[in-house]
């Protein structure tokens, strides 16, 4: 899977990086909840000033949807020998 990662300054001018977000196709039926997921992350982390300054939008999804969801979205392909 191909992932993202976003930088940006918050309300107290401090740079934020949020890694790990997933590039999915419009048609693909986490679009819309990952989009929802990505807006509410990055709204809450420009309002509050932190000591961190990299965050991970995996380690975020992985607590706030189901398992089986979180699953079926970072599933990798496993590749026989290697290739």
């Amino acid at each position: 899977m191909l992932c993202k990662s976003l930088e940006f300054k918050n309300i107290d001018g401090q740079k934020i990086k949020v890694i790990e977000i997933p590039v999915l196709k419009t048609k693909n039926a986490y679009y819309f909840m990952i989009q929802v997921r990505l807006q509410i992350f990055i709204s809450f982390l420009y309002e509050q000033p932190y000591e961190k300054s990299c965050y991970s939008f995996r380690e975020y999804l992985k607590r706030k949807m189901s398992w089986t969801d979180y699953q079926d979205l970072f599933r990798f392909k496993e590749f026989r020998n290697n290739a």
